[in-house]
């Protein structure tokens, strides 16, 4: 059976919303045929890597690795493996260049929570592929360093409209869903999964699971 590691330390901010996150990628191995195997050790990573189909980082927040396990994760993306980044994995490990570069942008801020429709660009990847053109929902709106889609290679699958919520701070086309190529693997990204309520929304478990599936090459 394909195994997932489910990665969820925290020495920053710790979102309550991590156990509601890890038993509901629980219950989808249940249900598609996959086992997830949940730590916050990071010798879980330093110890290999090559049994998994994809690294799932749960809203992590901080400097969350040592060495053997930045290490580990590297080799493994670069050999093919898949990760998956939800929510706050976007401002783990600041002092890592390479992991910046596996997310595709780094967390700057967010305004409150509040409602705000999210547009649909990509609806062939299987993370969106169940939406339709527009969805609104309740989150953490995150902010971003950079706009992923600018270097040219980055697929963003879903965006936020700003003129639906107050205090975004990106633009037309501000992103909060992508995958990307890093080495010989994939990495999917969503910023959607603040609240402990989302994980269990179908339609978020189901762009949960898409992003999974295209990280592991399923």
């Amino acid at each position: 059976m394909e195994r997932v590691l489910v990665f969820s330390r925290t020495t920053g901010y710790r979102h309550d919303s991590i156990p509601a996150g890890t038993a509901a990628l629980e219950e989808l191995g249940r249900r598609h045929g996959f086992e997830t195997d949940a730590t916050e050790d990071p010798a879980a990573l330093g110890s290999g890597l090559a049994g998994y189909s994809a690294v799932v980082f749960l809203s992590p927040s901080g400097a969350v690795l040592d060495d053997p396990a930045r290490a580990a994760l590297a080799d493994y993306v670069a050999s093919g493996g898949g990760f998956c980044g939800v929510h706050a994995a976007s401002t783990a490990e600041p002092g890592w260049p390479f992991y910046a570069d596996l997310v595709g942008a780094r967390f700057t801020r967010h305004p409150e929570v509040q409602p705000a429709r999210v547009r649909t660009e990509d609806r062939t990847h299987p993370a969106t592929a169940h939406l339709g053109a527009t969805w609104t929902l309740t989150d953490e709106w995150y902010d971003f360093d950079r706009d992923p889609r600018a270097d040219g290679t980055t697929r963003v699958l879903l965006s936020v409209e700003e003129d639906t919520y107050r205090g975004g701070g990106m633009g037309p086309g501000h992103p909060i869903a992508w995958c990307r190529g890093v080495g010989a693997g994939r990495s999917f990204y969503t910023a959607l999964g603040h609240p402990s309520s989302a994980y269990a929304e179908p339609a978020f478990r189901s762009h949960l699971l898409g992003g999974l599936r295209y990280a592991a090459g399923w």
